[in-house]
């Protein structure tokens, strides 16, 4: 039976407006360490950076946590992990890792995650992965190592590269976790998840960070994107309200009008509008073969995080696949 017209344009729409939110996501995801640099060399500590984006995000999204206040209930570990790993542990290492090196290279590090969960398939569980996904990890491997320059001894503060690293790992420890019972009619809404991640996160970080020690009076000036100075208050809006709330609420509104595989490659553009950003915004050029090599660390991630067959499907397994339940749930950029 052939498919009603009003059907097709209808569909045709959703995934239009799908994949509109999907780069709105990347846009605002992307947006978030060209914001915070400047107020970090102002003078705030990376981590009271993290503590302001993370604590106004949750502030923000509370209605929604008391909505889905069932969650803690049903899902106390994953919640706990994701406000652990997705939100503190890779915003912190990722904020603190900008403070030291590009921001294009901190989030093209960040990108060995997928790969770094082939990694843990296939030594930790032993479970054998696609050829597919083997090719993705050599990729992303082989185009962070043009990305920090290895021939030239590494270019960059190697403290910083371990940061974005760490963030990597980070990302890698709530897509373990999130892949255990996620799946059927118990998977939690990714909203109230993100939600309480925040939360979570917040009260972490309040802990680790002592936001009672920051120099407020940072926030009520002026800091400076490559010579020009912007509004303290006006950045730390954009990272709040705009790379968080609305980068994680657009990211997760779009997965669910496009499949996870489509959403995921829009995601890849993230660390595109990162560098981008840094480059004109903050002055942060890299060279030819960074370019070169951050193409292929994205090409690799995207091989990698894509090659996951459906569960129970009984053949090799690709990645961790979180997306198959949040919307790209530890990106930090």
């Amino acid at each position: 039976m052939p498919v009603p017209t009003s059907v097709t344009t209808r569909d045709s729409h959703a995934k239009g407006v799908g994949l509109g939110l999907a780069l709105l996501s990347a846009l605002a995801f992307g947006g978030s360490g060209v914001a915070a640099k400047p107020l970090i060399e102002a003078g705030l500590d990376p981590l009271h950076v993290v503590w302001l984006r993370v604590a106004g995000a949750a502030l923000v999204m509370l209605p929604l946590a008391v909505r889905h206040r069932r969650l803690l209930r049903r899902r106390p570990v994953l919640l706990a992990g994701f406000g652990l790993f997705a939100v503190a542990g890779v915003q912190a290492c990722y904020f603190a890792a900008i403070s030291r090196i590009p921001v294009g290279v901190a989030l093209l590090v960040e990108y060995l995650a997928p790969a770094l969960v082939l990694g843990w398939v296939r030594f930790v569980q032993r479970r054998p992965v696609t050829r597919a996904a083997a090719v993705g990890v050599v990729l992303a491997v082989g185009g962070l190592a043009c990305v920090v320059e290895v021939w030239s001894g590494l270019g960059f503060d190697a403290l910083g590269l371990l940061l974005a690293l760490g963030a990597a790992c980070c990302q890698v420890g709530y897509f373990v976790l999130s892949d255990q019972g996620s799946d059927g009619e118990e998977a939690p809404d990714p909203l109230g998840v993100i939600a309480y991640g925040l939360l979570i996160g917040a009260a972490v970080l309040t802990v680790v960070a002592r936001p009672w020690s920051m120099d407020w009076s940072v926030l009520t000036g002026s800091a400076e994107m490559d010579g020009t100075p912007v509004a303290a208050f006006l950045l730390l809006g954009w990272i709040v309200l705009v790379a968080t709330v609305v980068a994680y609420i657009t990211g997760v509104v779009s997965v669910r009008r496009l499949s996870p595989q489509v959403a995921g490659v829009v995601a890849c553009l993230e660390a595109v509008i990162a560098t981008v950003l840094a480059w004109i915004l903050l002055g942060e050029h890299l060279s030819a073969p960074q370019i070169v090599g951050g193409a292929v660390v994205l090409t690799g991630a995207f091989i990698a995080q894509s090659s996951a067959p459906a569960k129970g499907s009984g053949t090799p397994v690709a990645g961790g696949g979180p997306e198959r339940e949040l919307s790209t749930p530890g990106r930090s950029a």
